[in-house]
């Protein structure tokens, strides 16, 4: 590392890694992407989690219970201002309204334990707006909340608790999550969706959307920019989504639920990505070819909300669902494909095998 660098980051690390949330922000490995102003925000996210299901039996849950699933990545997911994960499923020790099991029928129930690992790796921001949420009834949904609320865990996306604010180095950061699915705030609402951003980003300085969106399966990896029906279901327009966000004022929007990753988009500055795809998905979800591949993201954003630059680590999720870097970088690679073929006059320039950068 050059003198004159080291210098600039130990001015920098003082002046605002002391007072960021984070218990443990790691240096970063790549020099063109550390904040060079101390209004800068980075954020880190990943897509759907379930760190397993004790439904319909204990035989689902992870060895050694789980607590090595995250091990490789415990000091990256740190690496942020801010962390964001999809959580796939509730945190319920035993009962509830089960809504069935078997043939395209899958109900998580995690053992409310297995909620501090968001905590033990440095996640700060949950959607909890999916097709999981309601898997055993309100009773599910009350546990999940209680447990969450207990952690101190930022979460949002549900009728109670739509929405979401936490502060970073004296921003306020808001969060709204959205999905087409009984109990989350409808994603298909395009007025109330349209309202609830333009009344977050009144009181917060940069907003984040989440949506849990579009078919699933291998065969879903491209956006068709057009109504998606997955089991008979309006799984909702992710494209048209996305950009009625940011016009509504939205400075980041975050996609999942396909299970698969899709492609990524600078929109007036600022940043889509339209599926996070499995990041650590134990035991119960399909991780064959592309499901199997996912982004790690981490982008920058300037104290308007623009983005600035970022990096995709390629993750793999080895065995029953324990993510691993992947040195093919797959996720990067099927990203920048897609990205090419979706969204072909994309503003977002990929570089090498790990950084993405506004092409202007």
């Amino acid at each position: 590392m050059k003198p004159w660098f080291f210098a600039a980051f130990i001015v920098y690390w003082l002046s605002c890694g002391s007072a960021s949330q984070k218990t443990n922000i790691a240096n970063s490995a790549r020099s063109d992407t550390i904040p060079s102003t101390a209004d800068t925000i980075s954020l880190i996210a990943v897509g759907d989690i379930m760190f397993g299901t004790n439904f319909p039996d204990a035989s689902h849950l992870p060895p050694n219970d789980g607590k090595d699933l995250l091990k490789d990545f415990d000091s990256t997911l740190r690496d942020a201002d801010l962390t964001f994960g999809n959580s796939e499923g509730v945190f319920l020790d035993a009962g509830g309204e089960a809504k069935g099991f078997g043939a395209n029928v899958f109900s998580f129930r995690e053992p409310k334990r297995y909620a501090q690992y968001f905590v033990d790796n440095g996640f700060d921001l949950l959607s909890v707006a999916n097709n999981h949420v309601a898997d055993f009834g309100i009773t599910g949904t009350q546990s999940t909340v209680a447990t969450l609320k207990a952690l101190d865990l930022h979460f949002a996306g549900l009728e109670n608790y739509p929405t979401t604010i936490i502060s970073v180095r004296n921003k306020k950061i808001g969060m709204a999550a959205f999905a087409p699915h009984n109990g989350c705030i409808q994603m298909n609402d395009y007025a109330a969706a349209i309202a609830s951003v333009q009344n977050l980003k009144k009181e917060c300085d940069i907003v984040i959307v989440s949506f849990h969106g579009g078919a699933e399966g291998r065969n879903a990896t491209h956006v068709p920019k057009r109504t998606e029906i997955f089991f008979n279901q309006n799984r909702g327009n992710v494209y048209e989504f996305a950009h009625k966000m940011i016009d509504a004022g939205a400075d980041i929007v975050l996609g999942h639920g396909p299970h698969v990753a899709r492609a990524m988009e600078v929109y007036n500055n600022k940043f889509i990505s339209y599926s996070l795809g499995n990041f650590c998905t134990y035991g119960m979800f399909n991780l064959k070819g592309v499901s199997g591949i996912a982004p790690l993201l981490k982008i920058y954003v300037n104290e308007k909300g623009d983005f600035i630059n970022g990096t995709i680590t390629s993750i793999k999720q080895e065995g029953e669902g324990r993510p691993q870097r992947d040195e093919g970088f797959g996720a990067y690679k099927l990203i920048k494909d897609l990205t090419a073929t979706d969204i072909p006059d994309n503003h977002l320039k990929f570089s090498d095998s790990v950084r993405i950068e506004k092409n202007d």
